[in-house]
């Protein structure tokens, strides 16, 4: 029993504190997303997205596109928002955040862990595993630091440096808004079957 999952990091999002929107290049990027799933050949099952606006907005249009419910879930937030924080300037954000990537077990005054979001991905993505048809089709929209958490944490070192050569130490640089990584799990195991794939955004309109 195998399911498939397309993990989406949201589109381009505004550079402000808070939980923001997209810009209007990241609704570019979302809507040639939505339209790359429309024309897929396989049927979506279903679409969940993290409850942060980006990640909404960006999964609206997909699921208009595709006529699919979505539900949205906690365990998608990334591991750290900046804002959630009082008074931390970006500049302490990024310290805060750099420090939770090259140590995973490193809890932030305000979120997660690497370590604990990947875990919460993970355990999502097991559930859905678990109780969803044989051979479904679910696109998990959420954020790139999550994303990457959860690859480090399920698959070895030698594995990812398949995708590239230095994954660890580049991991933050490597999941692009709108990029759509898909994994295979069967009985348990995941495989990774596209990484971090921008082929849909190539085209004049989605370019700034």
């Amino acid at each position: 029993m195998s399911t498939t999952f397309h993990l989406v990091r949201h589109g381009l999002k505004e550079r402000q504190i808070g939980d923001v929107s997209l810009t209007a290049e990241g609704v570019l990027q979302a809507e040639a997303t939505a339209l790359h799933f429309a024309k897929a050949t396989f049927h979506v099952t279903k679409i969940l997205t993290s409850p942060l606006r980006r990640a909404r907005e960006t999964a609206s249009m997909i699921a208009r596109h595709t006529h699919s419910h979505i539900t949205e879930d906690p365990r998608l937030r990334e591991r750290a928002n900046w804002g959630d924080c009082p008074d931390q300037s970006f500049e302490e954000f990024i310290a805060m955040w750099d420090r939770c990537t090259s140590d995973p077990d490193y809890i932030p005054p305000v979120g997660d862990s690497a370590k604990q979001a990947g875990e919460r991905l993970a355990s999502l993505l097991t559930e859905l595993a678990n109780e969803e048809p044989e051979n479904s089709n679910i696109i998990v929209v959420a954020h790139g630091g999550l994303i990457t958490d959860f690859l480090v944490q399920t698959f070895t070192e030698g594995e990812l440096n398949v995708w590239h050569s230095d994954f660890i130490a580049m991991q933050n640089q490597l999941i692009p808004e709108c990029s759509i990584t898909t994994l295979i799990h069967d009985q348990g195991n995941y495989t990774i079957k596209a990484f971090a794939s921008t082929e849909h955004l190539d085209s004049n309109d989605v370019k700034k």
